[in-house]
């Protein structure tokens, strides 16, 4: 059967009674096939959205040097900017620029005794010249945390669980990850990876993308699926915790963005919904009809294995990603140790 656009989902629909069940079996159904879908209905404001695209684009429109005041090697926790050219997906260089935000938490302690994961969790850099940046970004992820939260309610009872079997997972200190986003065009004989295939190493993404700027490729059945953003629509994808929580029933889809055509550039802003780094995520007993369609878990997109303990998906996703934080904090996380 020939696909041409992933399924589109309406949220405001789990909200209603008499629309609620559909609802949830079009959510287990989207995501078990495709693991992506659009997401319309999901309350967002349209000014939200409208401000942090402009808020954006103000922000890498910034002079080199107050961009590179932020640079990610000057933070021991992978937040800051990355440099077009900076990050690595699958060893290969991706052809963005992008400021990586997590959730303003205490420093850990780290070293012997201590998870090596435990360097991800910290304060962010901002933009002295942007002071709106923090303000809209922040924003922001409280909106998505709404929706994501909303999203796993709907797919617990869809997979015969508890509403809040998830829940535990997130607690106080949800390690949660922003990245706002610039691809470039390409320039000739430049790459056309603006970003490389990769799975998410989360629980699921909540992805927005500038009107009319394509270039999103989801793997199915083996070939790239064109995902151009659609008015009002978030994109949302499966991550390798959900992956993990349901033996693969769920399976976290391998994507990829490609370079803009020369002379335009795209924005995205994906959020991560992810739980605290020491948690441990669910593993869920499906219902036997369901269980029975279950892969099994599978490698994340660079073979390696996916862990029950959140910290270790997403420092190896990290320490692929930015080797130059590695090298100037980290170095002893670039031995293969480094990701368990």
């Amino acid at each position: 059967m020939t696909i041409s656009s992933l399924p589109v989902l309406d949220l405001s629909l789990a909200d209603d009674p008499a629309t609620a069940d559909a609802f949830r079996i079009s959510l287990r159904e989207a995501t078990h096939t495709f693991g992506f879908f659009y997401l319309v209905g999901h309350g967002v404001d349209h000014e939200l959205i409208a401000r942090v695209i402009g808020v954006a684009r103000e922000f890498f429109a910034l002079p080199d040097a107050a961009k590179l005041a932020i640079e990610n090697t000057n933070s021991p926790h992978f937040r800051g900017y990355t440099r077009v050219g900076g990050e690595r997906t699958q060893g290969k260089v991706d052809w963005r620029e992008q400021v990586d935000v997590g959730p303003e938490l205490e420093v850990l302690p780290t070293g012997a005794g201590h998870p090596d994961y435990n360097v991800l969790q910290g304060p962010n850099l901002w933009p002295r010249e942007l002071p709106a940046l923090r303000e809209v970004v922040e924003t922001w992820n409280g909106a998505m945390a709404s929706v994501a939260d909303r999203l796993l309610h709907a797919w617990a009872l869809s997979l015969g669980q508890d509403g809040d079997v998830f829940d535990g997972a997130f607690g106080p200190r949800p390690a949660t990850l922003t990245k706002v986003v610039r691809y470039p065009g390409r320039v000739e004989g430049g790459t056309e990876q603006g970003v490389g295939w990769h799975s998410d190493a989360g629980v699921l993404t909540l992805l927005l993308v500038e009107p009319d700027r394509p270039g999103l490729q989801v793997e199915y059945e083996g070939l790239p699926l064109d995902a151009p953003p659609l008015e009002g629509a978030l994109i949302v994808n499966i991550g390798e915790m959900l992956e993990w929580a349901t033996g693969g029933y769920l399976r976290a889809t391998r994507h990829r963005v490609l370079a803009p055509e020369p002379g335009t550039d795209r924005i995205s802003v994906p959020y991560f919904h992810s739980p605290a780094l020491d948690a441990v995520f669910p593993a869920i007993v499906l219902p036997p009809e369901l269980a029975a369609q279950a892969r099994g878990v599978a490698g994340d997109a660079d073979d390696a294995q996916i862990f029950a303990e959140y910290g270790y998906n997403a420092l190896k996703s990290r320490v692929r990603a930015h080797p130059n934080v590695v090298q100037a904090h980290h170095p002893h996380l670039a031995a293969p140790s480094g990701s368990r």
